[in-house]
């Protein structure tokens, strides 16, 4: 009896693991703020803040960042990423 009770807890406590894991959200550039990005600053986030773009997920450090991006979303991202490209290789 007590073993079907240690196996269970234990299926539980697996499964409550993973459905947290497949919550967290990981974006490009490292979970920075791509509308940071796009301005030339270096903001880490959680990403809880986050948009789908040609099937990639961007994080935001706001909900007015995100608004912001969204108004020019391939102006933006172009900038985010020359910006990024740069700190990857500096000269």
């Amino acid at each position: 009896m007590v073993r079907a009770y240690i196996t269970s807890a234990m299926a539980g406590a697996f499964l409550l693991g993973m459905a947290i894991a497949a919550l967290a959200v990981t974006g490009e550039y490292g979970n920075m703020c791509t509308m940071g990005l796009a301005m030339g600053k270096q903001i880490k986030t959680d990403c809880s803040i986050n948009a789908q773009v040609q099937g990639k997920t961007y994080c935001f450090g706001s909900k007015e960042a995100m608004t912001q991006f969204m108004a020019d979303p391939s102006g933006n991202l172009a900038k985010a990423q020359g910006y990024y490209a740069k700190l990857e290789n500096p000269q």
